[in-house]
């Protein structure tokens, strides 16, 4: 066996590892852009509630502080003539919009789009790809 021979014999083993060398790196590109792609939902999602969370605690303590004083300011006006009722008034008020908005919020949490939709698309496309070429 001549060096041309032992050439000739180790140039479809170079060929066969240098593809897989690039099926190996394009699959690691693969999975780093996922993950780039999972990591920034998750970055986001985490802002989206801080944010949600912040100014739902603030609007909860300005309405509630501004519905007490508006109810303590209209007791006081009615309270020799109708008092009671006005209380009860509002209670009932107070009441149907705590329950309108607890509804509200089961409503949102229900119909919320799955977290990592977009991950989980990108990588149902990529199983497609892989899927034809088999």
């Amino acid at each position: 066996m001549g060096d041309s021979d032992i050439k000739a014999a180790a140039g479809p083993v170079n060929g066969l590892f240098a593809s897989l060398r690039r099926l190996t790196a394009t699959f690691v590109e693969i999975l780093r852009t996922r993950g780039e792609l999972l990591s920034t939902e998750l970055e986001e999602e985490a802002v989206r509630l801080r944010e949600l969370f912040l100014y739902s605690a603030a609007a909860l303590f300005f309405l509630g502080f501004g519905l007490l004083l508006s109810t303590l300011f209209i007791i006081a006006i009615f309270w020799e003539t109708a008092g009671l009722y006005v209380l009860g008034g509002f209670a009932f008020f107070y009441l149907a919009g705590g329950v309108i908005t607890a509804l509200t919020i089961r409503h949102k949490l229900k119909t919320r789009p799955p977290l990592f939709s977009a991950t989980l698309a990108e990588l149902g496309k990529d199983h497609d790809r892989l899927s034809s070429h088999s």
